[in-house]
């Protein structure tokens, strides 16, 4: 297995949404050490902490393509929501002993690259423009403050 390495194409160009992603894949790599030092205890705390701060990120990018009036934002949601119950399978799945961490980790990695790739780019330009707008900033430091200050 190889690391989760960010580079310019996983870009959206906004700077709050690129910074998250960049830690869901210290996340990923973190969750690569622990199958490679073969920690199940460790592998299932990454596991929790990829997922737990993934769905905060999703929350977050939900309430940020409304705001900014993403016409497609029901189906950005429903992506994530489709999504989010794949990997609470693989939780379910570790949590009853079975050895799934690898293949979790190549589906992350995956899912990532192409939903950055297609689905985030998508909207990326709209979000630009409403933030550079200036009239969310104080949502943003808010919502900022209140979902990942912890």
């Amino acid at each position: 297995m190889f690391y989760f390495v960010w580079d310019s194409s996983l870009e959206t160009g906004i700077d709050i949404i690129d910074t998250q992603h960049r830690q869901i894949v210290d996340y990923i790599n973190r969750l690569h050490d622990a199958i490679a030092e073969n920690n199940r205890r460790t592998i299932h705390e990454v596991l929790d902490q990829v997922v737990n701060y993934t769905l905060t990120h999703f929350a977050f990018e939900e309430k940020m393509i409304e705001r900014a009036g993403y016409p497609h934002c029901e189906a950005h949601k429903e992506v994530h929501r489709v999504f989010t119950e794949r990997v609470q399978h693989y939780r379910i799945r570790m949590a009853h002993g079975e050895d799934v961490a690898k293949k979790l980790l190549s589906d992350l990695r995956i899912w990532l690259t192409n939903h950055i790739k297609n689905e985030d780019r998508d909207f990326a330009p709209l979000v630009k423009a409403h933030l550079q707008g200036g009239e969310d900033k104080g949502w943003l430091s808010k919502t900022l403050s209140r979902m990942f200050s912890r």
